[in-house]
């Protein structure tokens, strides 16, 4: 009886000969699996992570953990794809400013791969310097954001930008109920509040910074959450929030006004959530650009996913 010699070679490195006559099963016929030779729409890698670099408006460049999906399109009669190729695609441009380079590491692994659409994601947390309303501080606000790119079997290159904003949303009806009873009755009373986001998700060809859609949500809705808070600022977002009371309809529309104004911007869609205080629910709604190509019945895990960046 053989014995498998079960020691880990350390000093082995194949030649490229010796590469070339190792299994390669992968990359194999569909039909070594009975049934298997169908083509699938998209197959690849998620959340492996790496260090990219990205611009920022001021001209620095910063360099932020990214979490990667990568994928490509197979053909029915391939059995899979090498799929360390895409990663190493991406280890290929990361010194480069990852933003402007999408469509060309998309070019690479759809080619090196033979597929017909590939597929790009990149999520990061991105920061800025964000100033207390009225006491002399700053601090760094962090935001959700996420970058596809797609390349489609006639060539054509899509880039889309998601945005998470976090706001407090203070109820109008709350607010005149609660100056009714204060006024009629005399009652100490404290209208409801709660923290809320939005991502909004753009169509771009055309540069446009993460600073900008800071700027876009917060002159948009007004109450943004705040980082560093002293007696002051705290007076000043609650009366921030008095002069801009909000349901969620408005909110989705205040921010509608400000996209649709953008002429960088080729489509959009905003999915706003205000996770209420008063209910045991939450409040949603989405508004598309005209014409729009974003699908407007969000999935339950989207719904969720919102949630918890919240």
């Amino acid at each position: 009886m053989n014995t498998k010699d079960k020691t880990y070679d350390s000093n082995y490195k194949p030649t490229e000969k010796e590469i070339e006559s190792f299994p390669d099963i992968q990359n194999g016929p569909a039909s070594l699996i009975e049934g298997s030779s169908v083509g699938i729409q998209q197959v690849g890698t998620h959340n492996f992570r790496l260090p990219l670099k990205y611009k920022k408006r001021n001209g620095e460049t910063i360099e932020l953990e990214t979490r990667v999906t990568g994928t490509v399109s197979l053909e029915a009669h391939k059995k899979g794809i090498n799929m360390s190729r895409i990663i190493r695609s991406f280890y290929d441009f990361k010194e480069e400013i990852i933003f402007d380079k999408l469509k060309d590491i998309l070019l690479r692994y759809k080619d090196d791969l033979s597929s017909f659409d590939a597929k790009i994601g990149l999520n990061f947390s991105y920061p800025i310097l964000i100033p207390s309303l009225r006491s002399d501080n700053k601090g760094y606000q962090y935001y959700n954001v996420s970058l596809e790119g797609s390349l489609n079997r006639e060539g054509i290159f899509t880039k889309i930008i998601h945005f998470d904003f976090v706001y407090s949303s203070a109820c109008p009806c709350s607010y005149e109920l609660a100056e009714y009873a204060r006024k009629q009755r005399n009652k100490a009373t404290v209208s409801h509040s709660q923290r809320s986001v939005t991502r909004i998700s753009l169509e771009i060809d055309k540069l446009l910074w993460i600073e900008e859609l800071q700027e876009l949500c917060s002159t948009a809705l007004n109450t943004e959450t705040q980082v560093i808070v002293k007696r002051e600022d705290e007076m000043a977002f609650a009366e921030l929030n008095g002069s801009n009371l909000k349901f969620v309809e408005d909110a989705a529309r205040l921010l509608y006004e400000k996209l649709i104004q953008d002429k960088r911007i080729k489509d959009f869609r905003v999915i706003c959530s205000h996770q209420e205080s008063l209910h045991s629910h939450d409040a949603i709604s989405v508004i598309l650009a005209p014409k729009s190509k974003f699908n407007s019945e969000i999935s339950h895990e989207l719904w969720s996913s919102l949630i918890h960046k919240s």
